[in-house]
């Protein structure tokens, strides 16, 4: 990552705030990220807390202006998270911690932002078809939520596009899947495709096909649902692994035709790379390309799993880095 030189020198603060953790840590001119800790939400009160908390365990730098990439839309002053608790106003942090700039983002644009700066060693191919073109990316990502956003070649630089994609209406595209979906209406008016494509969806989704086929859950979270079907153990639990992988691409691919993302598609977010090997790369690119006259178009396109550990800093910084070169 190539930062240019924060003001002074005083490093800033990166935050990348999630449903579930709080990441944070220090960059400078030194071209680097530094004291980088995760910290669980719902061990503090507010946002203000945990940074109060991480300041203090990184030996409180005289940090002077920080960016917050944060998983809700950023629509004014006042933010309060979809999947949290926490709402804060913008301008009373800055003034708390005395930062001449915050500025806070949506967690996807951060991450979109980021896909130009990925190094080789920090993405991965899904599939072996897709020809590099420069042109519009996007990136979705399972996590707490479902992230979507892309990325638009602006100028010499990039614009990122941030949205709420993960709420987009889920739709089945077999019997099974409309099956699914019946019984998700009799507790959920509106399925979204973040129901079944989170963390808390792959329980759901697991639940279902449980009930589905007249036998128990045998576990009450996603990491069991995982582990399940990485030992063999459950049937029904491989079967949500399997499934969740295809509609993980079913929706990829309407991202995909959605921003005409011919500069690649890039799977983000902390579940698939949990999944690991359990997390089905063939499902996945058959339910992508599955758009009946525009599967040559799908195929054309690049798919990308990011691993980089702490992809939304990069994007972050790089934001921070834009905002304070139009200061100077």
């Amino acid at each position: 990552m190539s930062l240019a030189q924060f003001s002074t020198g005083a490093p800033s603060l990166v935050g990348d705030v999630g449903g579930t953790n709080a990441r944070f840590a220090l960059t400078s001119n030194a071209d680097a990220l530094t004291s980088v800790r995760v910290l669980p939400c719902d061990r503090y009160p507010s946002l203000s807390d945990a940074i109060l908390d991480y300041l203090a365990w990184a030996g409180n730098p005289r940090t002077e202006n920080a960016v917050i990439a944060i998983a809700t839309p950023v629509l004014g002053d006042h933010v309060r998270m979809t999947n949290h608790h926490w709402s804060f106003s913008i301008e009373a942090t800055r003034q708390q911690f005395g930062f001449r700039s915050l500025l806070v983002i949506n967690d996807f644009f951060a991450l979109a932002m980021s896909l130009p700066f990925l190094s080789e060693n920090q993405r991965q191919r899904l599939d072996m078809y897709g020809q590099l073109q420069h042109g519009v990316k996007a990136v979705i990502g399972p996590g707490t939520g479902l992230g979507v956003a892309g990325l638009v070649p602006f100028g010499a630089g990039w614009q990122p596009v941030a949205s709420e994609g993960g709420h987009v209406s889920f739709a089945p595209a077999d019997l099974l899947e409309l099956e699914l979906l019946q019984r998700l209406w009799r507790n959920h008016p509106h399925v979204s495709a973040e129901r079944l494509l989170s963390g808390p969806g792959i329980l759901l989704l697991y639940r279902t096909l449980c009930e589905m086929a007249g036998v128990p859950p045998g576990a009450d979270e996603a990491a069991g649902v995982v582990q399940l079907s990485r030992l063999g153990q459950c049937k029904v639990a491989e079967q949500t692994v399997a499934l969740f992988s295809g509609l993980l691409g079913g929706v990829a691919g309407n991202v995909a035709l959605t921003y005409g993302c011919i500069g690649g598609l890039y799977l983000g977010g902390g579940i698939v790379g949990k999944l690991g090997d359990q997390f089905d790369r063939e499902k996945f690119c058959q339910r992508f390309v599955a758009k009946g006259r525009f599967e040559s178009y799908l195929e054309s396109i690049p798919r990308w799993l990011i691993t980089a550990e702490y992809p939304a800093f990069i994007g972050a910084a790089q934001h921070l880095r834009q905002h304070l070169a139009q200061l100077a």
